[in-house]
Protein backbone atom coordinates (compact mmCIF):
# COMPACT_ATOMS: atom_id res chain seq x y z
CA UNK A 1 0.00 0.00 0.00
CA UNK A 2 1.40 3.37 -1.04
CA UNK A 3 1.58 6.05 1.62
CA UNK A 4 1.74 9.78 0.89
CA UNK A 5 3.49 12.44 2.94
CA UNK A 6 3.04 16.13 2.15
CA UNK A 7 5.55 18.79 3.09
CA UNK A 8 6.49 22.34 2.20
CA UNK A 9 3.67 24.24 3.81
CA UNK A 10 4.22 27.28 5.96
CA UNK A 11 3.44 30.94 6.40
CA UNK A 12 4.03 33.41 3.61
CA UNK A 13 3.07 36.97 2.81
CA UNK A 14 0.64 37.76 -0.01
CA UNK A 15 2.43 37.57 -3.31
CA UNK A 16 4.87 34.98 -2.03
CA UNK A 17 5.52 31.43 -3.17
CA UNK A 18 5.62 27.96 -1.71
CA UNK A 19 6.37 24.59 -3.21
CA UNK A 20 4.52 21.66 -1.74
CA UNK A 21 5.78 18.11 -2.05
CA UNK A 22 3.88 14.86 -1.91
CA UNK A 23 6.28 11.98 -1.41
CA UNK A 24 5.05 8.47 -2.07
CA UNK A 25 6.37 5.33 -0.42
CA UNK A 26 6.19 3.47 -3.73
CA UNK A 27 6.52 4.07 -7.45
CA UNK A 28 4.31 6.75 -8.88
CA UNK A 29 4.99 6.43 -12.61
CA UNK A 30 1.66 4.69 -13.21
CA UNK A 31 -0.33 6.93 -10.89
CA UNK A 32 -2.25 10.16 -11.23
CA UNK A 33 -2.45 12.70 -8.41
CA UNK A 34 -4.96 15.24 -7.25
CA UNK A 35 -4.26 18.15 -4.93
CA UNK A 36 -7.09 19.38 -2.74
CA UNK A 37 -7.32 22.06 -0.10
CA UNK A 38 -9.59 22.79 2.79
CA UNK A 39 -9.87 26.26 4.21
CA UNK A 40 -11.15 26.84 7.76
CA UNK A 41 -14.91 26.41 7.88
CA UNK A 42 -15.13 25.36 4.24
CA UNK A 43 -15.47 22.14 2.34
CA UNK A 44 -12.50 20.48 0.74
CA UNK A 45 -12.05 21.65 -2.84
CA UNK A 46 -10.18 20.47 -5.89
CA UNK A 47 -7.02 22.41 -6.73
CA UNK A 48 -5.09 20.55 -9.42
CA UNK A 49 -4.81 17.18 -11.11
CA UNK A 50 -2.08 15.47 -13.09
CA UNK A 51 -2.40 12.25 -15.05
CA UNK A 52 0.30 9.63 -15.11
CA UNK A 53 1.36 10.94 -18.52
CA UNK A 54 1.72 14.49 -17.25
CA UNK A 55 -1.45 16.18 -18.45
CA UNK A 56 -2.85 18.59 -15.92
CA UNK A 57 -5.86 20.71 -15.08
CA UNK A 58 -6.49 23.33 -12.45
CA UNK A 59 -9.11 25.06 -10.39
CA UNK A 60 -9.89 28.25 -12.30
CA UNK A 61 -8.89 30.39 -9.32
CA UNK A 62 -5.32 29.07 -9.35
CA UNK A 63 -4.69 28.86 -13.10
CA UNK A 64 -1.54 30.72 -14.03
CA UNK A 65 -0.39 30.83 -10.40
CA UNK A 66 -0.07 27.15 -9.45
CA UNK A 67 1.78 24.44 -11.33
CA UNK A 68 1.68 20.72 -10.67
CA UNK A 69 4.67 18.56 -11.49
CA UNK A 70 6.08 15.13 -10.85
CA UNK A 71 9.48 13.49 -10.48
CA UNK A 72 9.03 9.78 -11.02
CA UNK A 73 12.65 9.10 -10.08
CA UNK A 74 11.98 10.57 -6.64
CA UNK A 75 8.43 9.21 -6.38
CA UNK A 76 7.29 12.71 -5.59
CA UNK A 77 4.66 15.10 -6.89
CA UNK A 78 4.89 18.85 -6.44
CA UNK A 79 2.58 21.82 -6.33
CA UNK A 80 4.37 25.10 -7.05
CA UNK A 81 2.28 27.97 -5.76
CA UNK A 82 3.09 31.52 -6.81
CA UNK A 83 1.41 34.87 -6.23
CA UNK A 84 -0.25 33.47 -3.15
CA UNK A 85 -3.28 35.26 -1.81
CA UNK A 86 -5.03 35.20 1.55
CA UNK A 87 -7.75 33.12 -0.07
CA UNK A 88 -5.20 30.34 -0.66
CA UNK A 89 -4.90 29.76 3.08
CA UNK A 90 -5.85 26.15 3.69
CA UNK A 91 -4.61 22.70 4.50
CA UNK A 92 -3.41 21.13 1.27
CA UNK A 93 -3.73 17.42 0.60
CA UNK A 94 -2.51 15.13 -2.14
CA UNK A 95 -4.45 12.07 -3.15
CA UNK A 96 -3.89 9.19 -5.51
CA UNK A 97 -6.03 6.25 -6.51
CA UNK A 98 -4.61 2.77 -6.21
CA UNK A 99 -6.46 -0.48 -6.90
CA UNK A 100 -9.72 1.45 -6.87
CA UNK A 101 -9.13 3.00 -3.48
CA UNK A 102 -8.09 6.51 -2.50
CA UNK A 103 -4.84 7.15 -0.69
CA UNK A 104 -4.51 10.51 1.09
CA UNK A 105 -1.66 12.30 2.69
CA UNK A 106 -1.94 13.91 6.10
CA UNK A 107 -2.04 17.45 4.75
CA UNK A 108 0.24 20.44 5.02
CA UNK A 109 -0.85 23.86 6.28
CA UNK A 110 -0.45 26.95 4.11
CA UNK A 111 -1.07 30.35 5.67
CA UNK A 112 -0.99 33.49 3.56
CA UNK A 113 -1.05 36.58 5.71
CA UNK A 114 0.59 39.95 6.01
Amino acid sequence: QVQLVESGGGSVQPGGSLKLSCAASGRIDSLAVTWYRQAPGKQREFVAYMTRSGSSRYLELVKGRFAIDRDNAKNTWYLQMNSLQAEDTAVYYCMTTLYGGEVWGQGTQVIVSS
